[in-house]
């Protein structure tokens, strides 16, 4: 194991990407601690917005449910 403090997915060259909360092009890499973010603003946004569950998945609804909305005088 070595001695260094960087990832070994940060080792290489920095790349350029675009923070994902501003759209701003920014640094990939050691000297941007805010990775992926371009600064702390963006990143808090982003924590925020995790926080407060504004990301959500949509979901299929349960089949079980469909089962309880039926009347159960039906007869079976």
């Amino acid at each position: 194991m070595s001695g260094s403090t960087v990832p070994p997915a940060l080792d290489g060259p920095e790349k350029d990407i675009v923070c994902p909360a501003c759209r701003q092009h920014c640094k990939y890499g050691p000297s941007n601690p805010w990775r992926p973010f371009c600064s702390a603003r963006c990143r808090n946004a982003d924590f925020g917005a995790w926080a407060s569950e504004s990301y959500r998945m949509p979901a299929a609804p349960d089949p079980a449910d469909d089962d309880e909305a039926a009347p159960s005088g039906s007869g079976l």
